[in-house]
This record gives C-alpha cells, sequence and structure tokens, in this order.
C-alpha cells in the first residue's frame, strides 16, 4: 500500500475519469498481490503438509525396510540353521545306513554261529535221539520189551530236547504219541513173572516131601506059598510114576516151571500158559491131599497165567521215520557256508 500511494502521490495530476481507471487498476493489482500471496500461502501450507506427509511416509518405509532387512537376516540364518541341520541329518543317516549294514553282518555271523552249533552239538543230540528210537524199535521186535523201548523214547524225547530247535517239535509229539501207546499196551512184568516162577521152583522141594503112610503087607494066601519059588506076583496101583515116586514129581514140576520162564522170555503165550498148566496140575495131583503150601502155589500159578503175557504192541517206527525224513530235508535245504563280509564304514 506504501508503494501504491508513493506511486499516487507522484503521478501527475490528470483527469478525473483517468484517476477512477487508474484507482480501479491498483485495487485490482492489490486484489490480485493479495491473492497471489494467498494462494503462495496456501500452496505453501500444503506443500509443507504433503512434506511432512512424505516425511512421514518415508520414516514409514524406513521402518518398514528395516523390518524387512532383519526378516531378511532372520530368514538366512534360519536357511544356514536348516542347511547345518541338513548337513547333520545326512551324516546320521549315512552312520545309521553303516550302522544297519553292521547289524546285518552281524546277524549273518550269528546266523553262521547257530549253523556251526548244529553242526556241533546239536547233531550229537540228533544222532543220540535217532540212536535210541532205533534201539527202541529193535527191542520192542526182538523180545518184546516195552519197558526199555519206553525208557528209550523217554531219553529220545530228551535228546530232541536239548537240541533247541523248533522244527523239531513235531518229532517230540510224535514220540510221546508212541510212547503214550507203549504204555497204554504194556504186558506183564517180565522181571516179576521170572522172579515169581522162580520162587515156586525154589519152593518145590517143600511141595513135594510130603509123608506118606506105608502100606501094611498082607498075609500071604495057600496058593500064593505054592506059586511063590515059581511066579512073583506084585501090586501095581494105578496112580503114575509121578505121584509114586516124589523125585520124579519135582524134576517134572520143575521142568515145566523152566519152560514157563522159557517161554517168558521169548514172548510164547501159549507155550507160557500150557507149561503152566503143565505145572499146575503135577502140583495138584501130589499125594497126600492139598497142603496149605501147596494151595499157595496153585494160587501163584493161576494168577501168572491170568496175567496177559504179549498183548498187541503197537508198531513203532513213525518218529524214527519222521526225523531221518527232517535231518535229510535240512541238510538238502541248508546253504553252503559263505565267508563273512567285513563291514563297510560310513563317514558323514
Amino acid at each position: 500500500m506504501s508503494d501504491t500511494q508513493s506511486l499516487v502521490v507522484h503521478t501527475p495530476a490528470a483527469t478525473a475519469p483517468r484517476r477512477g481507471l487508474l484507482a480501479l487498476s491498483m485495487a485490482l493489482l492489490a486484489l490480485l498481490v493479495a491473492g497471489w500471496s494467498a494462494w503462495r500461502s496456501h500452496l505453501a501450507e500444503r506443500d509443507r503438509g504433503a512434506s511432512e506427509a512424505v516425511a512421514q511416509l518415508a520414516a514409514q518405509v524406513d521402518t518398514i525396510v528395516q523390518g524387512s532387512e532383519q526378516r531378511r537376516r532372520d530368514l538366512d540364518g534360519l536357511r544356514a540353521r536348516f542347511s547345518d541341520a541338513d548337513t547333520v541329518n545326512k551324516g546320521l543317516r549315512e552312520e545309521l545306513f553303516g550302522l544297519g549294514e553292521r547289524l546285518r553282518h552281524v546277524e549273518d555271523a550269528v546266523a553262521h554261529l547257530a549253523e556251526q552249533r548244529l553242526n556241533g552239538r546239536d547233531v550229537l543230540a540228533l544222532n543220540e535221539a535217532e540212536f535210541l528210537l532205533v534201539q527202541a524199535q529193535e527191542r520192542l521186535a526182538l523180545f518184546h520189551d516195552a519197558d526199555a523201548a519206553i525208557a528209550a523214547y523217554r531219553l529220545a524225547d530228551a535228546a530232541l530236547a536239548a537240541a533247541e530247535d523248533p522244527a523239531f517239535a513235531t518229532v517230540r509229539r510224535t514220540i510221546d504219541a508212541e510212547r503214550a501207546a507203549l504204555e497204554a499196551a504194556r504186558p506183564a512184568d517180565l522181571r516179576a513173572n521170572f522172579t515169581a516162577i522162580e520162587r515156586l521152583r525154589a519152593e518145590l522141594p517143600a511141595l513135594v516131601a510130603v509123608p506118606t503112610a506105608a502100606p501094611t503087607a498082607a498075609a500071604p494066601s495057600g496058593w500064593r506059598a505054592w506059586l511063590a519059588p515059581f511066579v512073583r506076583i506084585s501090586e501095581v496101583e494105578a496112580s503114575s510114576d509121578a505121584q509114586r515116586d516124589p523125585g520124579i514129581a519135582q524134576g517134572l514140576i520143575a521142568l515145566d516151571l523152566r519152560d514157563a520162564q522159557a517161554a517168558l522170555l521169548a514172548g510164547d503165550a501159549a507155550r507160557y500158559r500150557a507149561a503152566l498148566d503143565r505145572a499146575r496140575a503135577g502140583i495138584a495131583a501130589l499125594p497126600a491131599g492139598q497142603t496149605p503150601a501147596q494151595q499157595a502155589a496153585l494160587a501163584a500159578i493161576d494168577t501168572l497165567a491170568g496175567a496177559p503175557l504179549a498183548p498187541a504192541l503197537p508198531e513203532l517206527g513213525s518218529a524214527l521215520k519222521e526225523l531221518r525224513n527232517l535231518r535229510a530235508t535240512r541238510a538238502l535245504a541248508a546253504p553252503a557256508a559263505a565267508p563273512v563280509a567285513a563291514p563297510t564304514e560310513h563317514r558323514s
């Protein structure tokens, strides 16, 4: 305004219309200047607000960039850790593979040792079991000795149990079945019967030596005395020589009892009972009636004759055949012993 006033003061005088136009122009100019100043102020304020907003945005961007950088560094650290963990896992995996291979070699070595053990002590046990089964079968076939066969079967089962091989469990079950059949059809006790017959033979002198009354001599008649120088007349009893002579009776009974013992050992039931029947008849025919000793001997003979001498025995051999077949199958299926390879080392 001072500049305008100075302009007005120093302007030379003019006419009135020109003076109003000039004032109007000055007013418009002043108004334009004021508007321009206000607009510049507005622009300055807006620029200031924009600058502050840009500064805030820049600060936020810096913060975001810093956070992003921090996250990238964290991510790089995690990647490094994952890489280290992957390396460690790879090493552990290789060591695990190495341990697995070593374990496989150890299993092969244990299997090889088990095979050697089978070829050693177990083979001896199997041979012993097979020998005992053969002995039991032959003992029963030759001597009808069921007790010895049962004992041999028990020993064979114990030998197979010592082998500690589950493959022979079926053979052991067959052995138990045949042993049960033998025990169910066990014949008479040969030793006890033999001893009882031997005791009867030892008691024969006491059974036979029975006092007999002496015969009374009859008075000779007249015609017998007249014929005595020419003819000898004697009386003959209807009894046998055994009844008249105790020694002959004892010998015959002893022979019959000895025949019964031989038939007992041979397992001949018909001959055994026939010999006992003859001995019983000889004792029953002894003179002077039946004494308590003779009755006891007859009762003992009846007991011996009534006991089953040789019942139908089962046929053996199934367990032996099964054992031989199983051993032959295992021998064919067993591979040749291969050397155990040295385990390879795995390093991470």
